[in-house]
């Protein structure tokens, strides 16, 4: 595990997904245009053209299915969290159009010693909401605090890999390591904290996590709980204003209910278009007069987790036999109307990272009974599959509003009930979901997604030292295993690193700690009155602060406050 960046954030870091969105690149595609490779294909032949200069003005409506838990970077595993703080905070570095690594924050940077230290300078004048400039001093306060054993944070291992954090004066830093590590440039992707306004506190209990302090283009104007969040544009923002004055966040739990706002004229955005919404529901001339959109294979995946301390998956034959039981292809096409492809492991099938080589469990039931007989499960007359008498039987677990995750979860109900497993469906709201279930163990099996970083770097969800408390809730370990990520993260060389991550891959697929199931399409819609979209490998929103509305065809007026 999107996609549910989303913002720059969701590039670097692994995100859960309350609906499996992504930034990956979209391009804009007739419901019946064929599928291309990133941003090749045409544009739909009734988007409008644009007059050569912005002008300022309107608001932007935007649905999501999750509440934000906090709004401070580094607290929140959530792609709703990660979404709507990446309005707020700024990076020395982030991605291009083109997935090229640049400054943001930074006037400029330097990689030294081999790639062992890297400098940085700050720019001058990018001020914090509340007047104070950002410096050198809020990246030595980031870095304090992302290695501070009692900061509860999931993202702490790229900070503590770090040898030697030194400011150098007011705007520059630098950062040195043992050797070359190649998430080093990712590391400071990541937002920087205001030291004047976090030290010394409990961020747990900091003001900032609903009211946030933003150098970002946008400001947290109110938030509304379960309903709404509103954001104004930043006239302070270093990079220049935003076109679009405000930004609203509509909290939508319900992927069906939140299309038809869209078509009623009462959202801008959906990101997230369910299979049978893209496929049946966007292709008639109102709909495509109205909205743009993007298709592209996301950068995120589906899995079904389970949880390695319940006795029912403990043992590995468990879980390669309901590998053998599940029919991926049938969920794409059943569940996502063939919007998705299958998937063996935690990449995409178009990423370097991705090995090829590993062949899939093929759909045989019958090799499923065998290996659950192995493991001392007997299926009796009655239907029912039990051992030592007792029936196996899980409650599976996903997020309330995610109707392809539900659909999936019924669908392997169906599958594995053909083999006597009994399985029951609950559903839960997505932040009690993470808080009461997922992140503490309390679930025996779950459907859920990552967003995929741009390096393949899986060391905070997989490695055996991110359990209790970390990513791996699922509670894998394999000493193989992390071996291979440590020795992946500790070569700059892309071959030598694909050799660790093929056996990674392999080990993984032995063990099936997930059944991988699939990476869906991105589905994003996009209201035409937006000019400036400009499609890329970095997604369709990497420069939505540019995006405007001509004034003859804006919708909201912002009266001054």
């Amino acid at each position: 595990m999107r996609s549910e960046q989303f913002f720059l954030l969701c590039l670097f870091f692994l995100i859960l997904l309350p609906a499996a969105p992504s930034r990956a690149a979209s391009v804009p595609l007739a419901p019946d245009a064929p599928i291309t490779g990133n941003a090749e294909a045409a544009v739909n032949e009734s988007t409008p053209s644009a007059p050569h200069a912005p002008v300022y003005g309107d608001a932007m409506i935007r649905g999501m299915l999750g509440e934000p838990s906090n709004l401070i970077p580094y607290l929140s595993s959530d792609s709703a969290s990660s979404e709507v703080s990446g309005n707020f905070y700024v990076a020395p570095l982030k991605y291009d159009r083109d997935l090229q690594v640049v400054p943001w924050a930074a006037e400029r940077f330097e990689i030294l010693d081999e790639g062992r230290r890297l400098r940085f300078t700050l720019k001058k004048g990018i001020l914090w909401q509340d007047g104070t400039e950002l410096t050198a001093a809020d990246a030595a306060f980031t870095y304090a605090l992302m290695i501070d054993p009692k900061t509860p944070t999931a993202y702490a291992g790229d900070f503590k890999i770090i040898k030697e954090f030194k400011q150098l004066d007011r705007y520059s830093f630098e950062v040195s390591y043992e050797k070359p590590f190649p998430r080093s440039l990712n590391t400071w992707m990541g937002a920087l904290l205001p030291a004047h306004a976090l030290i010394g506190q409990d961020l747990r209990a900091a003001p900032q996590i609903r009211t946030p302090l933003s150098c970002g283009p946008y400001t947290l104007q109110e938030w509304d709980p379960g309903a709404k969040l509103v954001l104004t544009a930043n006239p302070a923002y270093f990079l220049g204003r935003p076109y679009i004055d405000r930004v609203l966040y509509r909290i939508i739990p319900d992927i069906t209910t939140m299309f038809l706002e869209l078509k009623a004229g009462k959202l801008d955005v959906m990101g997230s278009l369910t299979g049978l919404q893209y496929t049946r529901q966007t292709g008639d001339a109102a709909f495509k007069r109205e909205f743009g959109v993007y298709r592209t294979l996301a950068s995120a995946y589906a899995y079904m987790g389970y949880n390695l301390k319940s006795p029912l998956f403990a043992d590995v034959r468990v879980r390669r036999a309901l590998a053998h039981a599940v029919d991926k292809r049938d969920i794409i096409k059943t569940a996502l109307m063939g919007q998705g492809e299958p998937t063996i492991g935690p990449y995409k099938p178009d990423a370097w990272a991705y090995n090829h080589a590993v062949e899939d469990y093929p759909y045989d039931p019958e090799k499923a009974l065998a290996l659950l007989a192995e493991a001392g499960w007997r299926k009796e007359p009655d239907g029912t599959l039990r051992k030592d008498g007792l029936p196996f039987s899980f409650t599976l677990l996903t997020n309330q509003g995610n109707e392809q995750r539900v659909k999936t979860a019924v669908i392997i109900r169906s599958m594995l009930e053909k083999l006597g497993i009994e399985v029951k469906i609950r559903s839960v709201e997505w932040a009690a979901f993470l808080k009461q279930f997922v992140m503490p163990g309390h679930f025996d099996a779950v459907i859920l997604g990552w967003t995929l970083p741009q390096d393949p770097d899986g060391y905070d969800v997989w490695h055996s030292s991110r359990r209790d408390g970390g990513l791996n809730f699922v509670g894998y370990a394999d000493a193989e295993a992390d071996a291979c990520l440590e020795a992946a993260r500790s070569t700059l060389d892309q071959a030598e690193r694909k050799k660790y991550y093929d056996r990674f891959q392999e080990i993984l697929h032995r063990d099936q700690p997930y059944c991988f199931l699939y990476v869906p399409y991105d589905l994003t819609a996009v209201q035409r009155r937006f000019r400036g979209i400009d499609p890329a490998p970095a997604g369709v929103f990497h420069n939505v602060e540019q995006w405007w509305v001509p004034l003859d065809e804006q919708r909201y007026r912002i009266s001054a406050r």
